[in-house]
C-alpha cells in the first residue's frame, strides 16, 4: 500500500542535488548523485528523498549516503500548516551533542526553495529497520510481528530508554527555546493546546469540522491539568518514527511536532499509537499485538529510568486521539487531492482510530482527571 504526499516530477532532482553541493563542496570536487526509490512505508508529512553522492577530494573518489528532509509543497496538501525546518534542523543538532540518544547527523540546510522548489536539510542516512506503518506493523508478515516475545520486549524497552534520554536533557526550557509554541497560555502544555486547536482549525477549513474532534477539544481545554513541567517534547514519538538494528534504536526520526511540555505528551503518544493500530487491527478481525507496548509496562519502564512518576493519562490520552483525528483529516484530505479516495460525506470515517476515538470521548466525566 502506497499513499501519494508529493507531484514533484524526481526526474531533475539527482542534477539539481549535484549543482548545489557543488557549492559546499570544495572546488572541483564534480559531485553525482544517485537518487533511491521514494520511501513510502512510513512517514506521513514531509517529503523524503534518499540518494547517494560522490565527489573528488585529496585525489581520491569519496561517496555518503543522505537523506533530505523536504517541506512539501502547498499545492500538495501538507500536513501541517508551517514546517518550521530550521527549527527539526536545530533540534537534531542539539539532540546529538547534549546526549547519548542517536539521531542522525544534520549536515548542510537550504532554506531559499531554490534548488528543489521547497526548502530541505541533509542528514546521514542510517542502517536499520523500521516498523512499517502501511501496513501497520501489529497486521502481520513483518520483522517486528514475527520477532519473538523476548525480542519484542527488548525493543520495547529500549524505546522507553531513548525516550527518557530526550527528556533527560538538561535546561530544556532554555536550550529548545525556540519549540516553545507560539500561541498564548501560561504554560507550556496550554500553549501545546492552543497549537492543537490552531492545527485542527487549519484542517477544517478544507474539510469541514468535526464534532468528535470540537467535544474533545472542548473537554481538554476545561480540564487542562495544572502542571508547569517542561521537557524536550519528542511530539512524534512512536516505533514508525525511529530505526532499530538488534530491537534497540540506532535512528530517532521526524522531528516536525517537536516542542516544549510535559513528559506526558510523549509517553501518551507512545502508547496510543500502538492502541490506534490495535483498533484497526480490531477492525478487521486480526489478532494484532495486544502483549505488545502496554500502558502499564511502558510506564513502569519509564518510571525505572527515570525515577517520575506518572498518575492518570486520561487527558493525555485525549490529546493524543484529537492530534491522531487531525493527522487522518490532513492525510485523508492529500488523498482526495491526489484522487486516491472520494471525498466523505462523514469526514470522521477518514478517522483510522474512530471507534477508539469515540469510546475514549464517550467514557470522559465532567470532573478533572
Amino acid at each position: 500500500m502506497k499513499l501519494q504526499r508529493t507531484s514533484r516530477d524526481r526526474t531533475g532532482v539527482p542534477a539539481a542535488l549535484a549543482g548545489w553541493l557543488a557549492t559546499k563542496l570544495p572546488a572541483g570536487a564534480d559531485p553525482a548523485v544517485t537518487l533511491h526509490s521514494s520511501i513510502d512505508a512510513n512517514g506521513m508529512s514531509s517529503e523524503t528523498l534518499s540518494f547517494d553522492v560522490s565527489w573528488e577530494a585529496d585525489g581520491a573518489r569519496h561517496t555518503a549516503a543522505y537523506v533530505a528532509r523536504a517541506v512539501p509543497s502547498a499545492q500538495d496538501f501538507p500536513v501541517y500548516e508551517s514546517y518550521r525546518l530550521q527549527d527539526q534542523y536545530d533540534t537534531m543538532r542539539l539532540i546529538g551533542e547534549l546526549s547519548d540518544v542517536p539521531v542522525p547527523r544534520v549536515s548542510f540546510m537550504e532554506p531559499t526553495g531554490e534548488v528543489l522548489g521547497t526548502p530541505f536539510f541533509l542528514m546521514d542516512r542510517l542502517g536499520g529497520v523500521v516498523p512499517p506503518d502501511l501496513m501497520p506493523y501489529n497486521f502481520g508478515s513483518n520483522w517486528l510481528f514475527e520477532a519473538s516475545p523476548q525480542e519484542q520486549r527488548r525493543l520495547q524497552d529500549n524505546t522507553v530508554k531513548a525516550l527518557a534520554g530526550l527528556h533527560s536533557i538538561p535546561q530544556a526550557d532554555k536550550v529548545f527555546d525556540f519549540l516553545n509554541p507560539e500561541q498564548p497560555g501560561t504554560t507550556a502544555l496550554a500553549r501545546h493546546l492552543a497549537r492543537t486547536r490552531s492545527w485542527y482549525e487549519f484542517a477544517a477549513r478544507d474539510l469541514g469540522p468535526s464534532p468528535l474532534i470540537e467535544r474533545a477539544l472542548g473537554w481538554l481545554e476545561a480540564n487542562l491539568p495544572e502542571t508547569t513541567e517542561t521537557v524536550l517534547v519528542w511530539g512524534d514519538a512512536r516505533l514508525g518514527n525511529m530505526m532499530y538494528e538488534d530491537f534497540e534504536p540506532v535512528g530517532v526520526l521526524d522531528w516536525e511536532m517537536a516542542s516544549l511540555g510535559p513528559r506526558e505528551l510523549d509517553l501518551s503518544w507512545l502508547i496510543f499509537a500502538h492502541r490506534s493500530f490495535e483498533s484497526i487491527t480490531e477492525n478487521f478481525g486480526l489478532p494484532g499485538m495486544p502483549h505488545f507496548m502496554r500502558e502499564e509496562d511502558l510506564v513502569a519502564a519509564y518510571r525505572e529510568l527515570t525515577g517520575a512518576e506518572i498518575g492518570d493519562l486520561t487527558w493525555y490520552h485525549v490529546h493524543s486521539a484529537v492530534n491522531w483525528g487531525v493527522l487522518f483529516m490532513r492525510t485523508g484530505a492529500r488523498s482526495i487531492h491526489f484522487g486516491e479516495i472520494e471525498r466523505p460525506d462523514d469526514i470522521e470515517t477518514l478517522m483510522h482510530h474512530r471507534a477508539l476515538f469515540e469510546r475514549l470521548v464517550n467514557e470522559l466525566g465532567t470532573g478533572t482527571p
